[in-house]
């Protein structure tokens, strides 16, 4: 019978030099990878530097092209301006409601609010004519009662002069009730911010950092502020501003308390604090008012369709047993 090789503390030598061989070997195969792949750094560098030069090249092309897009938009404003002017239909109060409900929506251009104003006397003219011309001159229904038809085109005349006013309506309170979710939060943070030795303009900012990805309406307005309590001469316009910016009762309790702190020198973080503390209570009992009205919601659909399913279900086989009887009978 062949022997076994040569051990060593009872280990066969030939296999564990076989595996020594095997690890040496991957060894220096790696090792002289290594040095025939290094890579030159400067030419990552000039690469990376290449990158940056395509980026900032995209930057201006699409910066340029923004500034074009905007000088159309604005030269259109001026055209629309110059028509409602000659038409006697744009007043300043007006202009001014307009861009500051569009401000409180989050729309920042201004110029928007001339073609608001212009649908609110284009679209009744044109969706009024189309209603009349199918309706009495077509006769496309030719079945409605005069009352339809007089009712028919009123409502469109009256929703097309409203439409605007109501989509306004409808982007500003989506954006307060954005605000009104995070507000509680954020003023925790100022709390924080304030009792960590920052200004008012760093909490802010930091506030707006934080909350942004959360709370992007929120970050947007309080992002706004700390740039402008950077820049502004006096500081109360920037709190002012954001009051006329956010359509809420809420923010401008801040906004008061901010002034009367900057003005009398009280401490901020109290104030923010009972402040934080109230918004709380209020979007609790917010929810608990919305709990007390489930009941009187669901009446309606409970007595309309689960209550009529219900009896089907439970006197259905009654009946069905009480009709079999007389018909056996």
């Amino acid at each position: 019978m062949p022997t076994g090789g040569p051990t060593l503390l009872g280990f066969d030598v030939i296999l564990i030099a076989t595996i020594l061989s095997g690890i040496a070997t991957m060894a220096v195969m790696t090792a002289i990878y290594a040095a025939t792949t290094v890579k030159d750094p400067m030419a990552r560098r000039v690469k990376a530097l290449n990158e940056r030069r395509e980026q900032l090249k995209a930057g201006i092309v699409a910066s340029t092209n923004k500034r074009k897009k905007l000088t159309n938009k604005s030269q259109a404003a001026d055209r629309v301006r110059s028509i409602l002017s000659q038409f006697k239909m744009l007043q300043d109060d007006q202009l001014k409601k307009v861009q500051t409900k569009l401000m409180q929506a989050g729309i920042r251009t201004k110029d928007l609010a001339f073609f608001i104003i212009a649908a609110r006397f284009l679209l009744p003219v044109a969706l009024g004519l189309t209603a009349v011309v199918l309706i009495y001159v077509v006769d496309y229904w030719p079945a409605w009662s005069w009352l339809r038809r007089y009712m028919t085109v009123a409502a469109i005349l009256v929703g097309s002069y409203k439409a605007p006013d109501i989509w306004l309506k409808n982007k500003v309170t989506k954006r307060s009730h954005a605000v009104r979710k995070g507000l509680p939060d954020a003023l925790d943070l100022l709390v924080i911010c304030a009792e960590a030795g920052l200004t008012v303009d760093a909490a802010f900012g930091r506030v707006a950092k934080e909350l942004g990805k959360a709370y992007p309406e929120l970050g947007d307005e309080f992002g706004l502020t700390a740039i402008e309590l950077g820049f502004l001469a006096e500081r109360r316009n920037a709190f002012e501003n954001l009051a006329t910016r956010v359509d809420l009762e809420a923010v401008r309790g801040v906004v008061t308390t901010m002034i009367q702190t900057e003005k009398y020198g009280t401490p901020l973080a109290s104030a923010l604090r009972v402040l934080s503390a109230e918004f709380r209570n209020e979007r609790m009992m917010r929810a608990e008012e919305k709990a007390a009205r489930l009941p009187a919601i669901m009446t309606v659909p409970l007595i309309l369709f689960i209550l009529p399913t219900l009896f089907i279900v439970i006197l259905g086989p009654a009946a069905c047993a009480i009709s079999d009887n007389f018909l056996n009978t």
